[in-house]
């Protein structure tokens, strides 16, 4: 009989299922080949399956796309620390602390939501890779370059909504991926301050539903125009989700919600 490994797929960002953006979470009992993590990701097909493996402060924590190892994933994080309170690997009121490529990475709960602590990845900017516009199809009021990606900022949230890209130009592109994104319209304002989406081909995921890691750089990106600390974004994807963000110096605090919707055994 073949070893089972228990999965559990949580939608982050959100309070409602079938909206956010899922991930799969495998708590492992030690640690796996890598070329196993890949095939197992490239089977969920989803934009992360997260690896966890314990160690004495924490966890090992891993992320892959269908076809690569990313160096930060927001909405993994936050699943996976769900993962770990709701299956009773950590009590409620701990801190779940993730050794990552990206550093050590906390998640706490507070005012009924999950606090991620992650390094802010603010753009610099650059001049436009020479098809970036063309891929986008519109004008590009601002491109800067974060470590992971280009951060675009373009007209209007309705354009932000409405953009339907040349992912193959796209993916020709070099880095990640490219976040797009523009001040709220005025009637949403009261409901959050911008709105971005998230293109990753090269990265195996033509988009992203809600994407953490992009919120280091849209945090530093808005706060530093809005004159704010305190910020909410919301990607506007066909999943969509909400994400708040407390900038704290080289640091950011993105918060929001889970739902697990699947629990299931790899037969390994």
């Amino acid at each position: 009989m073949p070893a089972r490994q228990p999965f559990t797929q949580v939608d982050a960002f959100t309070d409602r299922p079938f909206t956010g953006n899922p991930a799969a979470v495998c708590v492992l009992p030690a640690t796996r080949d890598p070329r196993w993590m890949q095939l197992v990701a490239r089977e969920m097909n989803l934009a992360e399956t997260a690896f966890l493996v314990r160690r004495p402060d924490g966890y090992d924590l891993r992320w892959f796309t269908p076809t690569l190892e990313v160096d930060l994933c927001g909405h993994a994080t936050l699943a996976s620390a769900h993962v770990l309170w709701e299956e009773g690997h950590l009590p409620g009121g701990d801190t779940a602390r993730f050794h990552t490529r990206s550093g050590l990475l906390t998640a706490v709960q507070r005012d009924g939501l999950t606090w991620l602590d992650f390094p802010a990845t603010p753009a610099i900017e650059c001049p436009a890779p020479p098809d970036l516009e063309a891929a986008l199809g519109v004008p590009l009021a601002f491109v800067g370059l974060t470590p992971f990606d280009y951060l675009v900022e373009i007209d209007s949230a309705r354009a932000v909504r409405e953009i339907r890209p040349d992912l193959a130009r796209l993916e020709r592109l070099p880095g990640r991926g490219v976040i797009v994104t523009a001040r709220s319209a005025t009637a949403d304002h009261h409901h959050h301050d911008f709105v971005s989406r998230f293109f990753a081909p090269a990265a195996g995921v033509p988009e992203d539903p809600v994407t953490g890691s992009a919120h280091c750089a849209l945090g530093p990106f808005w706060g530093a125009r809005l004159g704010r600390t305190e910020l909410l974004g919301y990607q506007a994807s066909e999943h969509g989700g909400l994400v708040r963000i407390l900038l704290a110096g080289d640091r950011v605090h993105l918060g929001g919600s889970a739902v697990t919707v699947l629990r299931g055994e790899l037969l390994v």
